[in-house]
């Protein structure tokens, strides 16, 4: 996916995606057939560079977030642990920088994109707009085993196992392909190139059509996202902002740990806080007398050069969450499956 691509996902997803078929969605059904035939198109028949080390990437069926960041920072410790010294290849949604660029602390999002700076805390990350340029970079580096923050659909560098996450609470939305729904692709398009499937959440998301279509040894895992210290939230008073692709889970986190969510401010997705929104954040939890709570995503895009945002930066609090895999010894053998793949 290049660059004009992602700067399409950083806005907010229309709230028809996620109802039954309507007539926005019947609207938009002709560009979405010429928009699946091209997605398609690339799955079967674009070019993937091979690289010389393992690379596993994490994707999804649909537009915006469902829990690859999550997933891709885990596995990215997973594979620490056993030895490896992994890296991860971004495309910095929501950033301005076109790459290659190994990513550095100092660096804003609004130039590597909020997702590879919460990445880069882990493990190098490099962002760039072209991944072959980018997996040769990380080589160069001295890493030894790549994880795709997304790519799934693009042409690029080939991956050795495709992990695709789902949101259990909103599956797969109405079913269509964007721009009529969330999808990017028809599902048993993408599904041919997938090792397997991660459900992250309680939800009861209909996995019919991918069962459908997968192989009948398809896999799939289940994980949860859970909060770190939740006791530090609990009956505390909150206005909770977010700008990710669903903050209604953020919120129903917050809630669920005890805390009383009293008000909420959404954003699109990768949005970058403006000093008049950071303004009326502050005014709003001072005259409410609220604590003002975010997520970590949000919270490396409060740009503190401004004078709101280092005032946001200096009282705003953040819900870090981590994810935590179904089965024992999953994440092992996702790396592993990986690797044997990669030598064959």
């Amino acid at each position: 996916m290049g660059h004009s691509e992602f700067q399409m996902i950083a806005f907010k997803p229309p709230a028809f995606w996620w109802h039954s078929l309507g007539w926005q969605a019947a609207l938009f059904s002709p560009i979405a057939l010429a928009y699946n035939a091209i997605a398609c198109w690339r799955l079967s028949n674009g070019k993937r560079a091979r690289v010389g080390v393992p690379v596993l990437c994490i994707g999804n069926f649909t537009v915006g977030g469902g829990g690859k960041t999550p997933t891709a920072l885990a596995l990215g410790h997973a594979a620490q642990q056993l030895g490896l010294k992994p890296g991860f290849l971004s495309c910095g949604y929501g950033g301005s920088h076109l790459g290659p660029v190994l990513v550095e602390q100092h660096h804003s999002a609004a130039l590597v994109g909020d997702e590879a700076l919460l990445l880069a805390a882990v493990a190098p990350t490099v962002v760039a707009d072209d991944r072959r340029l980018a997996a040769k970079f990380l080589i160069e580096t001295g890493v030894d085993f790549i994880i795709m923050d997304d790519g799934f659909q693009s042409a690029g560098i080939a991956f050795d196992y495709a992990l695709l996450v789902i949101d259990a609470d909103r599956g797969f939305g109405n079913g269509m392909v964007f721009p009529a729904g969330p999808l990017r692709a028809q599902i048993s398009q993408q599904v041919q190139l997938a090792n397997a499937v991660l459900l992250i959440g309680e939800g009861s998301v209909d996995i019919r059509a991918i069962e459908q279509n997968a192989s009948a040894d398809m896999p799939v895992f289940k994980a949860t996202l859970r909060p770190h210290d939740p006791e530090h939230f609990r009956g505390r008073r909150v206005l909770a902002f977010a700008g990710i692709a669903n903050p209604g889970k953020f919120y129903r986190s917050l809630c669920g740990i005890g805390a009383d969510v009293v008000v909420t401010r959404d954003f699109p997705d990768h949005h970058s806080f403006t000093e008049t929104e950071m303004r009326r954040l502050l005014e709003a939890a001072e005259h409410a007398k609220l604590s003002l709570v975010t997520t970590r995503k949000d919270a490396v895009r409060i740009d503190q050069t401004k004078k709101y945002g280092c005032r946001l930066a200096s009282v705003v609090e953040v819900l870090d969450v981590g994810l935590a895999f179904g089965q024992p010894g999953l994440a092992s053998n996702v790396i592993g499956n990986t690797q044997a793949n990669h030598r064959k």
